[in-house]
């Protein structure tokens, strides 16, 4: 079977690869690096022949407002009409638990506007949400800082080892389309401001982190679930002192 995964040189599109292919699949990794473009449709064609599954796990390369929504109206237009001519006949996207609820955001606004264009698809689907990834938590701090001190809200998190979310990609990947929305999140709550504190000690960061309940996140503020998936989410098996004690995950 063949198995395309759009954003495939990325955190999450490198370990699906990889994951696939030792399950005996053809899948094509395919990003800008490798000669796909969904925003300019270059190899967009080719790569999408014979296809019958395509992964979209590719980001924007900029959260300014204007330009993220540009970059996941266009992909979803033109990665969905391709796979209309290629007769794909399974579309699966990754997303971020509470995106719906943080509409303040630039960024959730155009995920939620992508979602948008792969429901009004005829193209069956499944969109995933997954909680923040464990990789993240260094982006978390650096979008929190201000000056030499990082602002963090006190909603809690329930963040996921990029493998959990991989492990649920497969799954989903070789399954049935469902037509709807799953969410996949990690085995702990945290407020987010301890998981930083965390973060920065296992760091070594002496930065000040400064608890705010009405700090924003990516401009938008939290309540105290936002970021919370619901009862039926699959939830991952590695804790965060585990992954955070493997070598190399401490970056």
């Amino acid at each position: 079977m063949k198995i395309v995964v759009i954003g495939g040189s990325g955190l999450i599109g490198t370990k699906l690869v990889k994951s696939l292919r030792t399950l005996g699949h053809e899948v094509i990794a395919a990003s800008p690096k490798s000669g796909v473009d969904t925003i300019t449709g270059a190899g967009l064609a080719d790569a999408l022949k014979g296809a019958e599954i395509v992964v979209d796990v590719a980001n924007s390369p900029s959260f300014e407002d204007a330009a993220v929504l540009a970059f996941f109206e266009t992909s979803g237009k033109n990665l969905l009409a391709a796979e209309a001519i290629a007769g794909v006949k399974h579309h699966i996207a990754l997303s971020v638990v509470g995106t719906e609820r943080l509409q303040e955001s630039g960024y959730f606004r155009a995920k939620l506007a992508q979602e948008k264009l792969i429901k009004a698809s005829a193209i069956p689907y499944t969109i995933v949400h997954a909680t923040q990834f464990f990789e993240f938590v260094s982006g978390i701090v650096q979008a929190g800082t201000k000056d030499d001190t990082i602002v963090m809200s006190t909603a809690m998190v329930q963040p996921i080892a990029s493998d959990d979310v991989v492990a649920k990609m497969t799954e989903i990947t070789l399954g049935n389309p469902l037509n709807a929305t799953v969410e996949v999140a990690g085995p702990e709550l945290f407020r987010l401001n301890d998981l930083v504190k965390k973060y920065m000690l296992l760091k070594q960061d002496e930065r000040e982190v400064v608890s705010d309940r009405d700090a924003p996140y990516y401009g938008a503020k939290l309540e105290t679930h936002s970021l919370i998936p619901g009862e039926a989410a699959s939830i991952g098996k590695i804790p965060y002192d585990s992954w955070i004690n493997e070598p190399g995950n401490l970056k």
